[in-house]
């Protein structure tokens, strides 16, 4: 039964190089196992997978574990679920962007520094005690939460929060509008490109600045914050 899984990788990115030893989650290893199948054409294109039942029989894992995997195969552009006849193999290699429901990842990433970047200032400007308190909140939850789509739930909720703490219903309306599509994008960078550390770091600093009260500092690190998550998206589609 897969649990928490360690692998022994080869990487050979800008940070490191040689083999590691890394830890990762079940839905990760059902992920990489399905991926490497696709890419390597063992599931041929065309090939319509087995159940979530049954994959998640075959893997002895949870349907949600399953259900979250098959979430960033399809982002991915690697299988697309048919409403009624199930999840069909479309693609061999990634595409050119991140499928996420409504929206597409390069759409968020066009639109979310002009939201998200002024609604920080703001945030930091106007919040109340009780709002800061809040993201502390989120924030320590997300430290401690080891199940990855409570830790995705979690990041939407702490972008949602910092949108409506900034008075502007428009906003916090936009946010609300694509927390779907962020939740979705920020499952897959954390599956494919091992963002959730990078992102509890970055998190931490956008509530410092808040704490600070300081709107140029709370900007600065959202903006880096959304630059972060660009340059994984970059990694992801252009590996």
């Amino acid at each position: 039964m897969i649990h928490d899984i360690f692998l022994t990788v080869n990487l050979s990115d800008s940070w490191t190089a040689g083999q590691q030893i890394v830890r990762v989650s079940a839905a990760e290893a059902v992920f990489s196992s399905l991926r490497t199948a696709i890419e390597a054409g063992r599931l041929p294109i065309g090939t319509r997978l087995s159940s979530e039942a049954m994959l998640a029989q075959q893997y002895g894992v949870s349907r949600s574990v399953v259900r979250e995997a098959l979430r960033s195969c399809a982002s991915l552009g690697l299988t697309e679920t048919r409403t009624g006849k199930g999840t069909f193999v479309i693609s061999d290699h990634v595409g050119g962007d991140l499928a996420l429901g409504q929206y597409s990842a390069r759409e968020l990433t066009e639109a979310r520094p002009h939201i998200e970047v002024p609604a920080a200032g703001l945030a930091a400007q106007r919040r109340s005690e009780d709002e800061v308190q809040l993201l502390r909140d989120i924030v320590a939850a997300m430290d401690r939460e080891e199940d990855p789509e409570a830790w995705v739930a979690l990041d939407a909720t702490f972008h949602a929060a910092i949108a409506k703490m900034s008075g502007n219903r428009v906003f916090e309306k936009v946010v609300s509008d694509i927390r779907d599509a962020m939740a979705n994008q920020s499952e897959t960078l954390n599956m494919v490109a091992g963002r959730q550390a990078d992102s509890d770091v970055e998190h931490r600093e956008i509530l410092a600045a808040i704490e600070e009260a300081s709107p140029e500092q709370a900007s600065e690190a959202m903006r880096r914050h959304l630059a972060a998550v660009d340059a994984a998206l970059d990694r992801v589609l252009n590996r």
